[in-house]
C-alpha cells in the first residue's frame, strides 16, 4: 500500500510540472512614434540628431524609465532610472510614489511634461556635483530655470530595477544615479549643439 502511495505522490508531482504555466513575459512599449516625431523636432530646431533622452514617467519609479536613444542606430543605446516631482507643496498627494503629477507652477515640487534642451554644465551640490540646466520649450514646462529644475545625480538613486520598490521623490528633477549621470556628462560634453530630452507620460 506504502509503495502504491508512492507511485501516485510521484505521478502528480510529474504530471503538475509538466503543465506548469510559464509568466508571461511584459512586453515593451513601442516609442517608434515618439522617436520619429523627435528626430524631426531636432532637425528643424537645430538639435542634436544623434541621440536625444526619453523620460517616461507612465512607468513604475522602481524600473528603467530614462532612455538614451540613438537616431542613429535607430535602438536605445542605455537606460535607467529617474526620479519624479513629490508635487506635494500645495494639496495632498497620498499616491505620489506610484504616479507623478505635473505642473508647471513655482514651488510645487512637481514634474513638468515636455520638451526641454538640455542647457550649460554647471555646479551642484547634489550626486556627483554636476547639473545641467534644463530649458522648458513647451508652455507645459517654461518655468523650468526658475524652478532650477535641472538634470543631475542623486546617490540615493539606484543604478539599477528595484521594482517593485520606488525610486526615491525628489522637488520636479529628473534626478538619476550617480553611475548613469558619469555616463551622461561624458556623452554631452561630447555635443556640439543641443540635445532633446523630452519627458512623456
Amino acid at each position: 500500500m506504502t509503495a502504491k502511495l508512492y507511485l501516485l505522490f510521484f505521478l502528480s508531482v510529474f504530471s503538475c510540472s509538466g503543465t506548469k504555466k510559464e509568466e508571461p513575459k511584459e512586453t515593451e512599449k513601442d516609442y517608434s512614434a515618439i522617436h520619429a516625431e523627435a528626430l524631426t523636432f531636432c532637425k528643424e530646431k537645430g538639435f542634436s540628431e544623434d541621440y536625444y533622452f526619453l523620460v517616461d514617467m507612465s512607468v513604475h519609479s522602481g524600473k528603467n524609465r530614462f532612455f538614451v536613444y540613438s537616431f542613429k542606430d535607430t535602438i536605445v543605446t542605455d537606460k535607467n532610472l529617474v526620479t519624479h516631482g513629490s508635487c506635494d507643496k500645495f494639496d495632498d498627494n497620498p499616491y505620489k510614489y506610484q504616479t507623478a503629477k505635473f505642473s508647471n507652477r513655482a514651488d510645487s515640487h512637481c514634474s513638468s511634461k515636455g520638451k526641454y534642451k538640455v542647457g550649460k554644465r554647471d555646479y551642484s551640490s547634489w550626486g556627483i556635483n554636476v547639473k545641467y540646466w534644463l530649458h522648458g520649450l513647451e508652455e507645459s514646462n517654461n518655468n523650468a530655470v526658475d524652478r532650477v529644475v535641472v538634470l543631475h545625480s542623486w546617490d540615493a538613486v539606484s543604478n539599477r530595477e528595484i521594482h517593485p520598490q520606488y525610486s526615491p521623490l525628489s522637488w520636479g528633477c529628473p534626478a538619476v544615479s550617480d553611475i548613469f549621470m558619469k555616463k551622461l556628462d561624458e556623452k554631452l560634453k561630447q555635443t556640439t549643439k543641443p540635445v532633446l530630452l523630452w519627458i512623456v507620460e
